[in-house]
């Protein structure tokens, strides 16, 4: 657990992760509106590369970045609007897995389809304002979580 004291302490996190991502992986962020996914997420964008802000995929679902944009292939996705994990299927992230890394916010819509490989990132408010951040950390990202720099 970390505690976050601002917007861009959030952010720098996602750029943390930004050095580590590589296709195939799948980043999970939980936590209530307005706890600081999207702020992470566009964190991680711009540290691999994006040039302006990146914006909310909320209403497209899914944001796809290809090189030379980024440094690897991602996909940002916002599950937000989904009823249910019937409807993710559609979106063809298993097929997009092959070649990009995914970096999805809402992932508790996907239900018993999210990857067991995932890296889950909690994001919540305390009382202060400030960030708790909680990560629940597979074999798949031992060694790259927490990143290197925050090992310090």
């Amino acid at each position: 657990m970390m505690i976050l004291g601002d917007a861009d302490a959030t952010a720098e996190i996602g750029a943390l992760l930004a050095q580590v991502l590589i296709p195939g992986d799948v980043i999970a962020l939980y936590g209530d509106l307005g706890a600081g996914k999207t702020t992470m997420a566009r964190g991680l964008l711009k540290a691999m590369g994006l040039a302006g802000e990146a914006p909310s995929p909320t209403f497209a679902i899914v944001q796809p970045y290809d090189p030379p944009d980024v440094r690897i292939p991602l996909w940002h996705i916002d599950l937000y609007r989904l009823e249910g994990a019937d409807e993710a299927v559609e979106l063809g992230l298993d097929e997009a897995r092959e070649y990009a890394g995914l970096l999805v916010e809402w992932p508790e819509r996907l239900g018993d389809l999210l990857w067991p490989d995932a890296l889950l990132l909690r994001l919540e408010i305390v009382a202060n304002g400030d960030r708790r951040l909680t990560a629940s950390v597979p074999p798949a990202w031992e060694g790259r979580w927490p990143p290197p720099l925050l090992q310090q």
